[in-house]
């Protein structure tokens, strides 16, 4: 079990409390976990800290969202995040931690500037294609990115956005994939030494807040602007990035 102080403990149940609303359709408030990890325990260590949290969370958001998924477009994307993950795998392998950390910056900077393109501009990937190698493209990315960096919501909830999904559906469509990825990814953390049996008791402590979270993005989630919503979210989340930059 991490030695952590009582600010430190505060930011993880927040960032554990984030991880459930992120799986209830605010995926922007996923980075703000991602990056409250990797700030406590580490660039590379914080993914296989995290992953057990939102595997939680997807067992949760599949349980309530599951009837809304679109499978048509999860065919066209789950191959190829596959793929994804497992080149993401090699590229953890073979990078140290401090060479790590720019790079997950880098990442979350980048998704973080895409999210609030969308929140300011919702019509701004309105005509990305609905054809098969923009889903296997997208499913790609977002799988390197998931295994690297646990920060692939937002790219997944941007080609939900731009192929015209309803709410809803996002949010089931979302809810499978990341349930189906994560538990790829999994094995991968493992035999990479990032998900170890202290990982997993301390995570268990951390999962009744990543339910409380999804319970209360379920709620909320009908009753605010979620535009509003993940402005605020991810304009913290670019701050904590360009700190894992600099």
């Amino acid at each position: 079990m991490p030695a952590l102080s009582l600010l430190e403990w505060l930011l993880v149940l927040a960032a554990a409390f984030c991880a459930g609303l992120s799986k209830a359709g605010f995926s922007g408030l996923g980075l703000v976990g991602v990056v409250v990890f990797a700030n406590i325990f580490g660039a590379r260590e914080s993914t296989g800290v995290f992953l057990p949290l939102l595997i939680a969370a997807d067992v949760g958001a599949v349980g309530i969202f599951r009837q809304h998924a679109r499978w048509d477009h999860l065919k066209k994307t789950l191959p190829p995040a596959g793929v994804g993950v497992v080149i993401g795998a090699l590229v953890i392998a073979r990078i140290d931690n401090d060479a790590f950390r720019p790079l997950l910056g880098w990442i979350i900077l980048g998704l973080t500037v895409m999210q609030l393109a969308r929140v300011r501009w919702p019509e701004i990937y309105g005509d990305v294609p609905h054809s098969a190698p923009v889903g296997w493209s997208l499913g790609l990315l977002a799988g390197v990115t998931t295994m690297v960096a646990n920060a692939a919501g937002p790219l997944i909830a941007l080609y939900c956005v731009a192929i015209g999904l309803p709410k809803y559906e996002i949010v089931g469509t979302l809810a499978w994939f990341f349930f189906i990825i994560n538990l790829f990814k999994a094995p991968f953390s493992v035999g990479l030494g990032l998900i170890h049996g202290s990982s997993i008791l301390f995570d268990l402590l951390l999962v009744p807040v990543v339910i409380l979270g999804l319970l209360a993005g379920r709620w909320l989630i009908g009753r605010i602007p979620q535009r509003t919503f993940d402005a605020t979210m991810l304009a913290f989340a670019a701050a904590a990035a360009l700190r894992l930059i600099v």
